[in-house]
C-alpha cells in the first residue's frame, strides 16, 4: 500500500502527505484518475489545484489539455531538430518557449500548427491527432489556432479591415454583418477601435502587431502561437504586446505559447518556461520540482 494520504479542503485543493507523496504519479498522472472525488468539478472545466507536501509548490490543472506531445521527434526535412519531446499545455495556460537561435523553437511551433509533419511519437493539438492530419483536416486544426508572427505578414496593400475580412472569408464566415461585428470585437480587445481603415504602413510597429493579434483572435482560438512577436519592437512596446497577449489569453481562456529570446521579458513577467537546449526541451517548472 502506498504511504499516501489525501486531505481535501474548501478551496478545491487536494493535498498529499506521507512517504510516497513526492513520487510519480501524484504529480503527472491523468487528473481524473488521481482525483475521483473532484470529477464533477473537473467536468465543469474549473481549475483544481493540488499540493505535494514538502515541495512548497501548488500546481494548477485544467480539465482540457490543448497540446500533448509524447516522445515526439521534430524534423526539418531529414535533420532531427528535437528528440523525445514531452510537452503538455492546458487550456488558458501562458507558457514561454525559449532557446538560442537554431535551437528548435520555430520547428516546434511549426509542428504544432502542422507546417511540419510529426513523423515519430504522439501528438495531439486542440483535439487533432498530428499523425493523422491530411489536406482536409489541417485547415480545421488551424482554425482552432491563432498565429502571431514576428514580421506581421499583413497584406500591405489592404486596410486593417480588409486584412481581417480576408481571414474571415477564408475560414467560412459568409454573413457580412457577423464578420463586421467580429472584427469590431477583436479590434476593441487589442485597443485599435477606429483604426480599421488604415493601411499597415500608416501604423507603428506595435500597432501592426496588435492587428496581427486581432487577426489571431478572429476564430476564438484554443491556442495562440507567438513566434518571437516582440523581436522587432523596442522594449516598451514589447512589454505592451506581452501584456496584451496575457490579457487576451485570460479573457478568452486561450492557451499561449510565446517563443522569445528576450530574457528581460521573462524576468519582468514570470510564467512557466519551456527551454530548447541541445536537441531537447526542458520544463523549468518540473526541473524546479525535481530539485526541490
Amino acid at each position: 500500500m502506498l504511504g499516501l494520504r489525501q486531505v481535501h479542503d474548501s478551496q478545491n485543493t487536494i493535498r498529499y502527505s506521507g512517504k510516497d507523496a513526492k513520487k510519480p504519479p501524484y504529480r503527472k498522472a491523468p487528473f481524473q484518475k488521481i482525483f475521483p472525488k473532484k470529477e464533477s468539478h473537473i467536468k465543469q472545466g474549473n481549475p483544481v489545484r493540488f499540493t505535494i507536501f514538502g515541495r512548497g509548490q501548488t500546481f494548477p490543472y485544467m480539465n482540457k489539455m490543448i497540446v500533448r506531445l509524447q516522445g515526439a521527434a521534430i524534423y526539418q526535412e531529414d535533420s532531427l531538430i528535437l528528440q523525445e519531446v514531452q510537452l503538455r499545455i492546458n487550456e488558458g495556460e501562458f507558457t514561454y518557449l525559449i532557446g538560442k537561435t537554431g535551437s528548435g523553437k520555430s520547428s516546434l511551433l511549426k509542428t504544432i500548427y502542422a507546417a511540419l509533419p510529426l513523423r515519430e511519437g504522439k501528438g495531439e493539438v486542440a483535439g487533432y491527432d498530428l499523425r493523422k492530419l491530411n489536406r482536409r483536416t489541417i485547415p480545421l486544426l488551424r482554425r482552432k489556432l491563432g498565429i502571431v508572427f514576428q514580421d506581421f505578414n499583413l497584406l500591405t496593400d489592404r486596410s486593417v479591415l480588409a486584412n481581417l475580412q480576408f481571414v474571415l472569408r477564408a475560414t467560412g464566415w459568409k454573413d457580412a454583418a457577423k464578420r463586421q461585428e467580429r472584427i469590431a470585437e477583436v479590434l476593441q480587445q487589442v485597443g485599435l477601435a477606429g483604426q480599421e481603415n488604415k493601411l499597415p504602413h500608416q501604423l507603428s510597429g506595435g500597432e501592426q502587431q496588435r492587428v496581427v493579434i486581432a487577426r489571431a483572435l478572429l476564430n476564438s482560438p484554443a491556442l495562440i502561437l507567438a513566434d518571437e512577436p516582440t523581436g522587432n519592437l523596442d522594449p516598451e512596446t514589447s512589454d505592451d504586446i506581452l501584456l496584451l497577449l496575457r490579457e487576451v489569453s485570460k479573457r478568452n481562456n486561450a492557451a499561449v505559447l510565446f517563443a522569445t529570446h528576450d530574457y528581460r521579458i521573462l524576468e519582468n513577467f514570470p510564467a512557466r518556461i519551456i527551454r530548447c537546449v541541445n536537441g531537447r526541451i526542458h520544463d523549468d517548472q518540473e526541473l524546479e520540482v525535481g530539485n526541490s
